[in-house]
């Protein structure tokens, strides 16, 4: 799981857990300008090819932690329940994508979203 805090104008995505020693990554820290959307998204965490794995853990079922390539883009992983999954697509990033299990799927993306809209007034 993943938690997520709004400081200046900057994402912050805190791994959690054994999810550090999985996914090889304790934190993700993210520019507000480069989030393009964020949505509540359980089947993009669903199923069992998720891409090939450069780095990181995918037990079907179970978990998907890490590093994936995918459609040709890096796309990082953080889910153990895909209902409270979250997607954040970013410009300008190493990733394209952040696919993580949050705690409150609803208030994360709010959260995001009015950040967003706070940095561009």
């Amino acid at each position: 799981m993943v938690n997520i805090s709004i400081e200046g104008d900057r994402v912050h995505l805190d791994v959690e857990g054994l999810d550090k020693l999985w996914s090889l990554r304790s934190r993700l820290d993210i520019p507000l300008a480069h989030v393009r959307a964020v949505q509540i998204d359980p089947e993009a965490a669903l199923g069992w090819w998720h891409g090939l794995r450069l780095m990181g853990s995918n037990i079907p079922g179970i978990l998907t932690v890490g590093t994936f390539y995918q459609h040709g883009e890096l796309v990082f992983y953080d889910v153990h329940d895909p209902e409270r999954t979250i997607v954040l697509e970013l410009d300008h990033e190493r990733y394209k994508r952040l696919i993580v299990e949050v705690e409150d799927p609803e208030a994360a993306r709010k959260m995001i979203e009015q950040a967003i809209k706070r940095r561009r007034l």
